[in-house]
């Protein structure tokens, strides 16, 4: 279960790319949710599911013996939908913001600026694993309600 939990129902063995498909599949599922529940009930949800994967990670590190494992993807899902809580996303305009919160997130997580290299560098166990995704969600976020609000203003 903790398995099935930690790799979003084992997208994160994907033999490539499997930080990429975790966070496709935590895209999906977080648009889907939103046809039923509240931007805000998103965000929650990506902070509740935070609290649980930092325990079960810090487990599931001394079980494997080992920090960070690219099969790890829930945090992916934990910064996506903090991503796509924050933008300002809705049904009238998700076309537009769920690639951009998609694009934003895989750009920050990848590259890494700032605090959030910090974080993946200096924090270890369950915090470090997920502080960094968590930092570059609010950052996708956040790039992606400036560049449909420029959008919005000078092309659409």
């Amino acid at each position: 279960m903790r398995k099935a939990f930690l790799t979003l129902f084992y997208s994160g063995l994907s033999p490539k790319a499997p930080g990429t498909v975790g966070s496709f599949v935590a895209l999906i599922m977080g648009l889907a949710l939103l046809q039923y529940i509240h931007v805000s009930t998103l965000f929650l949800l990506s902070l509740l599911i935070s609290v649980i994967a930092i325990k079960q990670i810090n487990i599931y590190e001394k079980e494997v013996g080992m920090h960070d494992g690219k099969e790890i993807v829930i945090d992916e899902l934990a910064g996506m939908w903090l991503a796509l809580s924050i933008c300002g996303i809705t049904n009238e305009n998700m076309f537009y913001l769920a690639p951009l919160a998609f694009l934003f997130f895989r750009l920050f997580d990848i590259w890494k600026p700032s605090i959030i290299g910090k974080i993946d560098k200096n924090v270890k166990g369950g915090w470090g694993v997920m502080g960094d995704d968590l930092v570059a969600g609010l950052a996708a976020g956040i790039a992606s309600a400036g560049v449909y609000q420029l959008l919005l203003k000078f092309v659409l």
